[in-house]
C-alpha cells in the first residue's frame, strides 16, 4: 500500500491548517486516503485509517515502535509513567500497576463513583446555568481522588488539579508546537510552568511519603501500587509511584468528564435519544442509586457513552516513532526515526464502518456491533499491549454517572452554546459549555 502524499501550499505544508482547524484537516486527510504522508513543517508524519495497518502498528509489530515525540514532551509534565515510558521499564511498570486494575477491584469502586454523583446532583437547583464540562471535570476529580488516593490525602486533588491545568495549558499553545525551542527560554509562561511541576511533584510526593510513613492499606489505588512486587520481588520506587498516580489522576478524570460532557451535548440535539436513555434508567433504578450489578441492564446507556466517544473519542490520536524500518506489507516501510499518527477521530467517522458518520447514532451498537467491525475500526482506548489499563475504569464510571445524572435532571444545552472542540492532548469543549438545568420528577 503506498502512501498518497499531503504537501500544502506554503513552506509549513498543512501546519497551520493542523494547528487551527485539526477537525478539517482530520476530514482532509480521510478524504485522501487510508495511508497518507502529510508535510507539518519539517516533519512529514504518516497519518494511518486503515483498520489492518493500524493494528500492525498497535499490536504485531508493536516492538518496533515507542511513543510519538509529542507524547514524549509529556514527561516534562507528568514524569516517566506508563504513558509515556517504553522498553522494559514501561512492562515492568505495567505488569506492577496491573493489578489494581482487575475487573473484580475495579467493582469495588462503583458505590464511590455514584455516591459522587449523586453528592454533585443534589447542589444543582431548577433553572440553573452551569458550565457544565467544569461541573463534570469537578466531579470526577472527586471520584478520582477517592479512589487513588482515599482519605484525607483525597483533599490534596484540587491543588493538585489546579497545577496540571497551568501545565498542560503549554500543549494547547500552538506557539510551543510550532517553536519547540521556545519552552527552553527564560520566559515568564515557562517558569509558570516550572513553578507548577515543581508544586504538583511536591503534593505527589508528600502523599506518597505519608503513605509510607504509616504503612496503612487504604484500599484505594495507591495502596495497591505502593503494594505490587515484581519477580524479584521489589516494588516501584517513590518517584515511580509518583509518576504513575500522575498518570492515574490525568486519565481518570478528563478522559470520563469529557465523554460525559460532549454526551449531554449530543443528549440535547436528539431528543428521541434522550427519552430512551431515562426510560430505561427508570426501568433499571427507579429512584435508587445505581450498583455495579446494574451495568449489564444499563444496555442504552453504554450504547450513549460508545457513540459518544465515536464522535468526540477525548483521546483523539495515536503517536507512534520507528525504532528501525518496518514492513507493514503490501509494500508500506516505515522508516526509522518516522512519526506514525493514528487518528481515531477520522477512524470513528469512516462510512465504511459508520453509515451517517457524523449522526450521532446510540441505535448502531444494536446486534453487537462492536463485535462485527473490524479490529481497529473502533478504539477509543487504544488497543495492543499499550491498551488503557484504566479502559474498564472509564466505562463503569461513565455509565454509572450518566445514569445518575439521568435519574434527575435534563440539563439543556443550545446548539448556539456549544464551543468548537479544542484539540489538545484531548479532545475539549473550546470554551465553556453552557448548560441549563431541568429537573426530573422531584428534582429542584
Amino acid at each position: 500500500m503506498k502512501p498518497l502524499e499531503l504537501r500544502g501550499l506554503t513552506p509549513y505544508g498543512n501546519l497551520l491548517h493542523f494547528l487551527y482547524d485539526p477537525a478539517g484537516f482530520s476530514a482532509k486527510v480521510s478524504a485522501t486516503g487510508d495511508v497518507v504522508r502529510v508535510r507539518l513543517g519539517a516533519d512529514v508524519p504518516l497519518f494511518v485509517r486503515d483498520p489492518a495497518t493500524i493494528e500492525q502498528i498497535l499490536v504485531t509489530k508493536n516492538r518496533s515502535f515507542i511513543k510519538d515525540r509529542m507524547t514524549r514532551d509529556l514527561a516534562a509534565v507528568l514524569g516517566n509513567g506508563i504513558l509515556v515510558s517504553d522498553g522494559e521499564f514501561w512492562r515492568r511498570q505495567r505488569r506492577l500497576a496491573q493489578p489494581a486494575f482487575h475487573r473484580e477491584r475495579i467493582a469495588a469502586y462503583a458505590d464511590e463513583m455514584v455516591t459522587a454523583a449523586r453528592g454533585a446532583v443534589a447542589t444543582w437547583r431548577e433553572g440553573q446555568a452551569v458550565d457544565l464540562y467544569a461541573e463534570m471535570m469537578r466531579l470526577t476529580r472527586e471520584i478520582v481522588g477517592a479512589t487513588l488516593f482515599r482519605g484525607d490525602a483525597a483533599r490534596e486533588a484540587e491543588d493538585v488539579a489546579g497545577c496540571l491545568e497551568v501545565l498542560m495549558h503549554r500543549f494547547s499553545d500552538w506557539r510551543f508546537t510550532m517553536f519547540p525551542g521556545l519552552a527552553r527560554l527564560p520566559l515568564a509562561v515557562n517558569r509558570r510552568h516550572a513553578a507548577a511541576r515543581d508544586r504538583l511533584f511536591a503534593r505527589i510526593d508528600g502523599i506518597v511519603a505519608e503513605r509510607r510513613r504509616s504503612g496503612e492499606d487504604h484500599g484505594d489505588l495507591l495502596s495497591m501500587l505502593m503494594r505490587a512486587r515484581d519477580e524479584d520481588d521489589t516494588g516501584m520506587t517513590d518517584a515511580q509511584l509518583r509518576d504513575e498516580v500522575l498518570i492515574l489522576f490525568v486519565a481518570g478524570h478528563e478522559t470520563t468528564a469529557l465523554a460525559l460532557s460532549w454526551a449531554f451535548v449530543l443528549l440535547s440535539g436528539r431528543p428521541d435519544a434522550w427519552a430512551a436513555l431515562t426510560a430505561e434508567v427508570d426501568a433499571v433504578l427507579g429512584d435508587r442509586p445505581a450498583t455495579v450489578d446494574d451495568l449489564r441492564r444499563l444496555v442504552y446507556t453504554e450504547r450513549v457513552v460508545l457513540e459518544t466517544m465515536r464522535l468526540y473519542p477525548p483521546a483523539w490520536s495515536i503517536g507512534r516513532e520507528a525504532i528501525e524500518d518496518v514492513d507493514l506489507g503490501d509494500g508500506l516501510v516505515v522508516r526509522r526515526g518516522e512519526q506514525v499518527w493514528i487518528l481515531q477521530l477520522a477512524s470513528h467517522r469512516d462510512e465504511r464502518h459508520f453509515p451517517r458518520p457524523l449522526a450521532f447514532e446510540p441505535e448502531r451498537w444494536e446486534n453487537d456491533l462492536l463485535r462485527r467491525l473490524p479490529r481497529y475500526a473502533y478504539f477509543p482506548f487504544g488497543g495492543g499491549p499499550r491498551l488503557c489499563i484504566g479502559n474498564n475504569f472509564a466505562m463503569m464510571e461513565a455509565v454509572l454517572v450518566l445514569a445518575t445524572i439521568a435519574q434527575r435532571w435534563r440539563p439543556a444545552i443550545a446548539a448556539r452554546d456549544v464551543p468548537r472542540p479544542q484539540f489538545t492532548i484531548t479532545l475539549r469543549p473550546g470554551g465553556p459549555l453552557r448548560a441549563t438545568m431541568h429537573g426530573r420528577g422531584g428534582a429542584s
